[in-house]
């Protein structure tokens, strides 16, 4: 798999998937793909301009006509055999998704592709139930029906921790609801995006339906949401970037679908399972080196279990094995790029004057050294309003803070700008509704953290944003609800015209 799947190669004429084929950017500038785990260069390639996100929307334009006219029976076909071509080349994606991000390959092979299948599928059979309310005369004289229409030209922005499960996200229901989509991923990891719009093309997607442009976000990116022709952004990423979307967006009255950033709370009450408890917060806290929006990052422990949790976890932290991500027995890899790391590394060195690092906070040397890695890390003492609390560091550090009553747990929980995730661990049934019901977040775990399903909805609250990723509630980001109403009388002169003209 390895030695076979040549990027270079495989993307020779190009990082721009416009109508159905590869072709090379205008831009001017060339960008590198870097494997975070060697610092090598995998892959370098002209980035996007401005004429190319003209070109791929100009494709997805023509193309929308014919998709959307399509039956549902005929895009579910079509999607269908888009995720059997998927899971055909699921060892080329896992190969590639671990090798542009630093992801361990057991990740890649085991959550990163396996789900974005699953997410296919899904949406396959999803695009045949794009329903309305059932016909019915609410006045008596009208009957009345909505239908669900496709809105056009979608252009979506995909961020950098996971690629292939991210460009899904944005392509499948789009493309389900009978939409095109244009594409920008994080120009950084480019190489499944790409992939995935080449695998609908081999499964009889047409051209122009799923287009991929990769530049940077100050040209690329804002040239696309800014596009008269789009009529709808779905944008991943950071809270920061997120407002100069939404900026951009509105000020051409788009629809704005945004997920952004997290501080996921875990917490821990004090008739909690405490092995389950560690267990849970060293994999919520580590999963793809800490960089995801739903990670946990504050652990509420109640006064009683606080110190066994802190000591369970360090000791847990401590057996976590870094090293190359093609390795199986490797756990966790590096960050995204040396910045990334250094970025981490100064949250947590600044953490040092308030809090105390238990174990990790620290770069591994030898064979790893010139890799992006940073060893897991667990912090207590810090005060709930201090920095390493309160910001998202996107990164493998899990902060751990003490409470004594319930409404403080639950009122910690909700004390930062965030509410993407969240989970609690209890075995009491009231708690556990209590903490469902109260906490401000977009999904709340009970008893783990992290699992996802194609079925349910991905979304947050405040400033993680608002509208919905995965699940038929993610068609209501990407149809438009039309009211048709016919008159049943065959009537001329209609009882309610004498408010305008005439009497009764």
């Amino acid at each position: 798999m390895g030695n076979s799947f040549q990027v270079q190669d495989r993307f020779a004429d190009g990082a721009q998937y416009i109508g159905g084929r590869l072709r090379s950017g205008t831009s001017g500038h060339s960008h590198e793909v870097v494997d975070p785990a060697t610092g090598d260069t995998v892959y370098t390639y002209e980035a996007a301009g401005t004429a190319d996100v003209d070109a791929a929307v100009e494709a997805a334009r023509e193309a929308f006509p014919g998709w959307s006219g399509a039956t549902p029976a005929e895009r579910s076909e079509a999607m269908h055999r888009f995720a059997a071509v998927l899971a055909e080349q699921a060892d080329d994606f896992a190969y590639a998704e671990s090798l542009q991000c630093g992801k361990p390959l057991k990740l890649s092979t085991e959550f990163d592709v396996p789900g974005t299948v699953d997410n296919t599928s899904f949406f396959a059979g999803a695009a045949r139930h794009l329903e309305g309310k059932s016909a019915a005369e609410y006045d008596g004289d009208h009957t009345s029906y909505v239908r669900r229409e496709a809105i056009g030209v979608i252009g979506s922005i995909a961020p950098w921790n996971y690629p292939l499960q991210m460009a899904a996200w944005k392509v499948l229901p789009a493309i389900a609801a009978g939409n095109t989509i244009v594409l920008k991923p994080a120009e950084i990891t480019p190489l499944t995006s790409l992939m995935f719009a080449q695998a609908a093309t081999e499964a009889g997607i047409p051209d122009g339906v799923i287009n991929i442009v990769t530049g940077v976000g100050k040209e690329a990116g804002e040239h696309l949401v800014g596009h008269p022709d789009v009529v709808m952004t779905s944008f991943t990423g950071s809270t920061a970037v997120g407002k100069r979307v939404a900026e951009i967006a509105t000020s051409t009255v788009k629809r704005l679908h945004l997920e952004l950033g997290g501080k996921a709370p875990f917490v821990v009450f004090d008739d909690a399972d405490l092995e389950a408890a560690v267990n849970g917060a060293v994999a919520g806290s580590l999963i793809n080196t800490g960089q995801d929006c739903t990670a946990a990052t504050r652990a509420y422990v109640q006064r009683p279990l606080h110190d066994a949790f802190v000591q369970g976890v360090a000791a847990l932290m401590e057996t976590v094995r870094l090293g190359d991500p093609f390795d199986p027995k490797t756990d966790l890899g590096p960050l995204i790029s040396h910045a990334q790391r250094d970025r981490v590394a100064g949250f947590v060195e600044r953490a040092r004057a308030y809090a105390t690092v238990v174990t990790g906070g620290e770069a591994p040397g030898g064979e790893l050294a010139e890799g992006a890695y940073y060893r897991p890390t667990l912090i207590a003492g810090a005060a709930q309003d201090s920095e390493i609390v309160q910001a998202e560091i996107f990164g493998p550090v899990l902060v751990v803070l003490p409470f004594d009553t319930d409404d403080e747990g639950i009122a910690l929980a909700n004390d930062t700008p965030y509410g993407l995730a969240a989970s609690a661990w209890t075995r009491d049934l009231y708690r556990a509704n209590r903490a469902t019901r109260e906490i401000k977040a977009g999904c709340v775990w009970i008893n783990d953290h992290i699992p996802i399903i194609s079925e349910m909805p991905h979304g947050g609250y405040k400033a993680s944003g608002f509208g919905k990723d995965m699940s038929s509630y993610s068609f209501e980001e990407y149809t438009q609800v039309k009211h048709v109403m016919y008159d049943n009388t065959a009537v001329a002169r209609k009882d309610w015209h004498r408010t305008i003209f005439g009497d009764r």
